[in-house]
């Protein structure tokens, strides 16, 4: 047995002592906030640390355990909130996390936002290309794999008993939402689970990410018209048709003018400014704008995050370093922040009712059959064999982020009780836990066909040139034959890969070249055919690729 020595009993004593006077202070100051009805900073910074340091603690410590990151960051909320913390020490819990409203506005505020970039971050991993190539099969799976478990939540909803209901006579929008809870499956989760397995390639791997994107697009758009109805409170089904109708109009330009104009400010932000964030700034002003137009239009602002997420994953200015500082920043301080409040909101000490447990394994189980169930027969009526279709149901049970975000919204909004959001968070953690292993157990008995061996070759060597690791081509042309070969094959390589390109005209006729950039003959035309002929290559096997973008430039020499 170890003995300490006084010099570390000593000093051991002292920071104990000293937190234990720091705790003291802030439980005071806390209560002197509270009483004057004034936030502290102090308390904010403080709730800010802790939520960052457990989350992102836990978070590494579940990666360790093979489950993914969004369920330590849950946890923590767990752990520092009534379940734990607030039962370990309750005067510290409600000095760190008072429950005056004016101190709870300032880490709400900074949760909200958190909210909007999850959904554009979301957004950005929304892969469309993978959607459009396995969209048959995908589609079918997650028809049946959202209609089934909607109605399995919808029914239970409506005979939930009256004290689980914050209004009971509003039980038809909490069945709604809890239907629509149990429906969606975490697309996050779920890529990140497959990416991991090294299955993203795979075929199966490939619709059953493809099925968890279209089930959170749909979803999205499901709440977006039960966030309309909820705000009137009754069914009024001319407000509701025009929400609905309000949200197809805002799609559709969305992906067609919206698009055009996205890709132009990403460029022009890209091209013209010269600040290192200006590309991060027009990404973060779009999304401010297409949430603010879908809370004109009678809907939540999630869906317009979402699609504006959709819209600059797309784009073809988008480069990685882009990608991933602004991805560090949702993932590092806004997830933490977000799913640890929503871990604080769920008190897991009311599940010692015997009543409220028994509701709650209902739930998980019903929200289980009903999601695998839908699944599996949706994998049968698109074609899968039964080895598929059960890869593909295990993995489309993980609800985790996505049904805290819903769940979060019904209680900001009165639908859901504080005791059915805890039902609702518990059957998140439950689902998603128990789907690493059983997705990784069915992938394993997966056998590889000789067409899809030779794809996952041809994509790897591939995947070792130096073409894939090619963000932007820069062709430097003048007007000799040369320059018109190097234009030539700049577009098989771009059109490849959908790869932005800019032409840099040289020599005393570059602003003459520059205005006959429309014409046939002009190097920009040459790429742009190349490129053309090289993703109808593509097209042929199977990959639909972009258009890719030209920019033109010229330099007096």
């Amino acid at each position: 047995m170890q003995v300490r020595s006084p010099r570390v009993r000593f000093w051991g004593s002292v920071l104990l002592g000293g937190l234990g006077l720091q705790l003291a202070g802030i439980t005071g100051a806390g209560a002197a906030g509270n009483g004057a009805g004034h936030p502290s900073e102090a308390i904010f910074i403080l709730q800010i640390i802790l939520l960052i340091a457990v989350g992102r603690g836990l978070g590494e410590i579940m990666q360790r355990f093979g489950q993914p990151s969004v369920m330590g960051e849950l946890l923590a909320g767990l752990v520092l909130g009534p379940s734990i913390f607030g039962v370990l020490w309750p005067e510290a819990q409600s000095a760190i996390f008072p429950a005056n409203p004016e101190q709870k506005a300032l880490i709400n505020g900074l949760a909200q936002v958190g909210v909007l970039l999850l959904l554009l971050l979301t957004g950005m991993e929304t892969d469309l290309k993978l959607v459009r190539k396995v969209g048959k099969a995908a589609f079918a799976i997650s028809i049946a794999g959202i209609v089934v478990p909607f109605l399995c939540g919808f029914t239970l909803g409506q005979f939930l008993p009256e004290s689980l209901l914050p209004h009971p006579e509003q039980r038809l929008v909490a069945s709604l939402f809890l239907g629509t809870a149990l429906s969606i499956s975490s697309v996050k989760i779920v890529a990140v689970v497959v990416r991991e397995m090294h299955f993203m390639r795979r075929d199966v791997g490939q619709i059953i990410v493809a099925t968890a994107v279209i089930d959170d697009t749909i979803g999205w758009v499901i709440i977006a018209v039960i966030f309309s109805l909820a705000s009137r409170g009754q069914l009024d089904m001319m407000s509701v048709t025009q929400a609905l109708l309000g949200t197809l109009a805002f799609l559709a330009v969305s992906f067609t003018v919206g698009r055009r104009l996205v890709f132009k400010l990403i460029r022009w932000a890209n091209d013209t400014l010269v600040s290192s964030a200006a590309v991060i700034t027009v990404i973060l002003l779009l999304m401010c704008c297409m949430a603010l137009i879908t809370h004109w239009i009678g809907v939540h602002t999630v869906l317009g995050a979402f699609v504006a997420g959709v819209l600059v994953g797309e784009s073809p200015i988008l480069t990685k370093q882009i990608d991933e500082r602004l991805r560090g920043l949702i993932t590092s301080l806004f997830m933490p922040i977000f799913f640890g409040l929503a871990g604080l909101s769920a008190d897991l000490s009311v599940l010692k009712d015997p009543k409220l447990l028994f509701l709650t394994a209902l739930l998980v189980l019903i929200a289980s059959i009903g999601k695998f169930g839908g699944a599996y027969v949706g994998g049968a009526l698109g074609g899968l064999n039964r080895r598929e279709s059960f890869a593909l149901a295990s993995g489309m049970n993980a609800r985790g982020s996505t049904e805290v975000i819903i769940a979060t919204i019904g209680l900001s909004m009165g639908v859901l009780s504080q005791n059915l959001f805890t039902m609702i968070v518990a059957m998140a953690i439950i689902t998603t836990m128990a789907m690493p292993p059983m997705l990784r157990a069915a992938l394993k008995r997966l056998p590889l066909e000789k067409a899809e061996k030779e794809r996952l070759e041809r994509e790897e060597f591939e995947e070792k040139g130096f073409v894939a690791n090619l963000e932007r081509l820069l062709l430097a042309v003048d007007e000799s034959a040369n320059a018109r070969f190097a234009s030539r094959i700049a577009g098989l390589i771009a059109g490849a890969r959908g790869i932005p390109t800019t032409v840099l005209h040289l020599g005393p006729q570059a602003k003459a070249q520059e205005k006959r950039r429309t014409d046939e003959e002009s190097h920009e035309s040459t790429v742009k055919n190349a490129a053309k002929v090289s993703a109808d290559i593509e097209k042929e096997d199977g990959e639909p690729v972009r258009e890719i973008d030209v920019t033109t430039r010229s330099r007096q020499k």
